[in-house]
């Protein structure tokens, strides 16, 4: 018997284990039985298919399905080694129970024909391509299920058995069974190979231990952990199976939950900065200083976070709320509470434009408290100081030097604040601006600048409502604060979906309400998706670097209308003719120079630019309260919280304001229906939820260490909150009494491991 820390060469050996690690990195017997089924294929069907109508080129799979059509012909005559010439053949096989249909593609493949007929039954393993608008696999490695003629299952296991000692035969059988597994696979590892080596291991495997206490598996009606583990990859009963995964699905979302709760209790058992209020403090004057009055919700997370500041332990906070919900007065406030108290306070934002309108808003908001050193600064006064990528090799300095000497009490910058050259005086507090675009290792190494001894308190903000099985199972290890309730005197936004291949005319009009704005005195944007032809649409799961300027590009399958068109493309196409021609136009991009940027985001502000043409660079934070109308090109190129934050740049002054989103994409089509759906509704936490849905999960969780996106196999972050939330307390309570349980490191090693850290960021 063999238990789980096992090495596999001593149970399989050294041959097929060298392969597993080599293949899939799997070393142990408790990390290859963890290995589960991507899919179950049971008589003619295969469960949980059809998602090989998303699989990019490249990717591996592995189908089952019936052989509907076979083709054969004649390829180049070859000359042989004796001489001779050869007249090879190439076969194409379909499967068309599949949706679209699957073809395989053979060369040099003579000795099949003849051999494997239509009516076949087969599992096919390879690496996918497209060919003709649909998906092809070439020469893939194959198993003939139920052919009497042509018994290719029994040769090509004779190759592994070569190398293992297994009988090929014996695993033949197990394929010719009711039901199989099929194994996420590689090129040169099948997926009967992974199940015969499974089949292997379980053999003589000792019980596994059940991880979790009794009373929670009862309490859940959980099967104990070594009978799921079983019936994932062996069991014939389609409800053994189900009741297999549910525990799985506990398994992940405690192993989650523990890796959060872990990092959640490190850092409060740190020392942080204690920061308690002074009334005679910079905060309290901008308070009574405010322009307005602030709502009763932010009232009530200022009250908070006051409180927290005040404590000899750091503060790890996120607060979310709706564009426009008034974040950046909040944290402001908490910035100057810490300032009163000798700290400085950094602000990372994640592009140059938002960075340098934070500086701009502040400085605004402070008047002669922000001014410190300047004529007519209050004696009291802190001084904020911007600090990019961009700026000039002397601007750094200064504000390097600015930095380090404690001048500049609030410091404002891009990832250029993470560079080992810049040094605070005595950091005390560091806020994230849309923590979406930032992971945990870049918010911990902006903390590390702190004195020694001192966790700096830290708080992340977001304008992209987190639905709350995200927060639960992505942000665990913060506290979340809310604001949904916006300012007094913020104006309604109306949102239409412009079709424009089916109504074409609608697209001039709309150029014709932007020239109307305009002549009332108001301001517009005008977005596209991209820079120029050689700056195409972010690919899923691409990173957004500082001022990437890329359309999420959310579905691609639909390709109906021309090319997305660019900024580039559409300046000039407004300034050759049409209703905007005569209008004050300006450009704004990620690639133009900061001095550049500054000066067009100046001109905009103040008035001398009627509409700004631009890319994603103005997604967030960027604030002309006479900009009432929003013109999106080609919307369908837009994630839902992508459109969701770009509509939140109008309707934030005293005139009602309108957004229009434009595309070529049928009105019934997948990307119409998803338009439709955020034109319908101002409410971001429920296009959040409808974003959730829509989007991978690896998407949603980001990335690990190496890079690789982060797999839920069985957890839903859309459809497990209960069990997210049942995590969570057993997480908590265990933690309580024993922040070392065994069993629980065992469930959070996929998440916690060195090489499987979770930053957590969205692509």
């Amino acid at each position: 018997m063999v238990a789980l820390e096992d090495r596999l060469d001593m149970v399989l050996g050294k041959p097929t284990a060298t392969k597993l690690a080599d293949e899939l990195g799997y070393h142990t017997v408790g990390e290859l039985i963890r290995h589960y089924p991507r899919r179950y294929s049971d008589g003619m069907t295969v469960h949980n298919d059809g998602e090989e109508q998303d699989l990019e080129d490249g990717r591996h799979v592995t189908l089952v399905g019936v052989i509907t059509k076979i083709q054969s012909g004649a390829m180049k005559p070859v000359r042989g080694k004796n001489n001779r010439m050869r007249y090879p053949k190439w076969v194409r096989m379909t499967l068309g129970d599949h949706r679209p249909p699957v073809t395989a593609a053979f060369f040099h493949a003579a000795w099949m024909i003849g051999k494997i007929d239509v009516g076949t039954r087969i599992m096919l393993s390879g690496e996918v391509k497209h060919f003709r608008g649909n998906m092809e696999l070439v020469h893939p490695a194959f198993l003939v299920l139920d052919s009497q003629q042509f018994d290719i299952g029994t040769r090509s296991m004779r190759m592994i058995a070569k190398a293992s000692g297994a009988d090929g035969q014996e695993l033949l059988s197990e394929f010719e069974k009711p039901f199989f597994p099929i194994y996420p696979a590689t090129s040169r590892l099948q997926t009967w190979d992974i199940y015969r080596c499974i089949h292997q291991v379980l053999d003589v495997l000792d019980p596994i231990a059940d991880p979790l206490p009794k009373s929670f598996v009862r309490e859940h009606h959980l099967m104990t952990e070594d009978e799921a583990v079983r019936a994932v990859h062996l069991a014939d009963s389609d409800r053994e199976r189900t009741r297999a995964t549910e525990r799985l699905t506990f398994d992940e979302a405690i192993g989650l939950q523990w890796g959060l709760v872990e990092r959640r209790h490190s850092v409060l058992s740190e020392a942080g900065p204690p920061a308690p209020p002074r009334a005679d403090g910079l905060a309290t004057a901008m308070a009574a200083q405010l322009p307005f009055e602030l709502t009763a919700g932010q009232r009530d997370v200022l009250e908070v976070i006051t409180g927290e500041l005040a404590a000899p332990r750091p503060m790890n906070r996120m607060l979310q709320g709706e564009v426009g919900s008034g974040k950046t007065v909040v944290a402001l406030l908490a910035m100057l509470q810490m300032h009163d108290a000798g700290y400085q306070c950094a602000l990372l934002a994640p592009t140059e434009v938002l960075a340098a309108q934070h500086v701009h808003s502040m400085r605004a908001m402070l008047g002669p408290l922000g001014n410190a050193g300047e004529f007519g600064a209050d004696d009291n006064a802190t001084k904020v100081t911007l600090l990019t990528g961009s700026m000039t090799a002397p601007q750094k300095r200064a504000a390097r030097a600015e930095v380090a000497s404690g001048e500049a009490g609030i410091v404002v910058g891009t990832h250029a604040l993470l560079q080992d050259t810049v040094q605070f005086h005595r950091l005390g507090m560091v806020v994230v601006d849309e923590q979406h675009r930032f992971g945990v290792e870049q918010r911990d190494r902006l903390r590390a600048k702190a004195p020694e001894g001192i966790t700096p308190h830290l708080l992340v903000m977001t304008a992209t409502p987190i639905p709350r099985t995200v927060a639960l199972a992505v942000y665990g290890d913060l506290e979340i604060s809310t604001l949904r309730e916006l300012p007094r005197g913020r104006q309604p936004i109306t949102t239409n979906t412009i079709f424009v291949g089916e109504r074409p005319r609608w697209l001039h009009r709309a150029f014709e309400r932007i020239a109307e704005e305009v002549r009332a005195g108001r301001q517009a944007y005008v977005v596209a998706s991209r820079i120029d032809e050689d700056h195409p649409p972010a690919k899923k799961g691409s990173k957004k670097q500082e001022d990437s300027d890329k359309a999420e590009d959310p579905d691609k399958e639909e390709g109906e209308g021309p090319p997305p068109i660019t900024v580039l493309a559409l300046m000039e196409q407004l300034q050759g003719e049409g209703p905007l021609s005569d209008m004050r136009l300006g450009l704004m991009h990620g690639r133009l120079p900061s001095d550049e940027k500054d000066a067009v985001m100046a001109a905009f502000r103040g008035g001398k630019i009627d509409v700004l043409v631009c890319t994603t660079v103005i997604e967030v934070g960027v604030d002309v309260p006479n900009a009432t109308v929003m013109l999106v090109m080609d919307a369908d190129r837009f994630g839902i919280s992508q459109l969701h934050q770009l509509r939140g740049r109008i309707g934030r002054g005293t005139h009602p304001s309108l957004c229009l989103l434009a595309t070529w994409r049928p009105e019934k089509s997948k990307a119409g229906k998803r338009l439709k759906a955020v034109a319908s509704t101002l409410d971001g936490f429920e296009l959040a939820d409808l974003d959730l849905r829509e989007r991978r999960e690896g998407d949603v969780l980001g990335h690990n260490q190496s890079g690789r996106a982060i797999a839920l196999r069985f957890l839903s972050l859309s459809k497990h909150y209960d069990i997210i939330r049942a995590a969570r307390e057993l997480c908590e309570a265990v933690y309580a009494t024993d922040p070392q349980d065994p069993g629980m490191a065992v469930l959070a090693e996929p998440f916690t491991a060195t090489d499987q850290v979770v930053y957590l960021e969205k692509s």
